[in-house]
């Protein structure tokens, strides 16, 4: 009797990590609140389930954008607050104007 053995299918991948990995805008806000209220860059990027090395990686990537501008406002914002907690606060930074096209 001819037998053939049965196709080999292939192994199951392990499932993606749960976006742990990943810097999502939704985690990027959450990221800069928590930073605004602790002013460390460890407790802020624990509580969104990242590493503090991630987030300086991600900050050094978007040099010069809303949430680099965004950072540096958290944390001068939480320095002025402990060094007078009944200052008023600042508003945070507005975004830059696109540029016009031909410009």
């Amino acid at each position: 009797m001819d037998q053939h053995p049965a196709p080999q299918t292939a192994a199951p991948s392990s499932p993606a990590p749960a976006n742990r990995a990943h810097w999502t805008p939704a985690k990027q806000r959450r990221f800069l609140i928590a930073l605004l209220e602790t002013g460390t860059v460890a407790v802020a990027a624990r509580s969104v389930g990242m590493s503090p090395t991630s987030a300086h990686r991600l900050r050094r990537r978007l040099a010069g954008t809303m949430f680099d501008r965004s950072w540096t406002w958290a944390l001068t914002q939480h320095a002025e607050r402990m060094a007078d907690p009944f200052a008023p606060d600042r508003p945070p930074p507005a975004p830059s104007p696109a540029p016009q096209a031909g410009q």
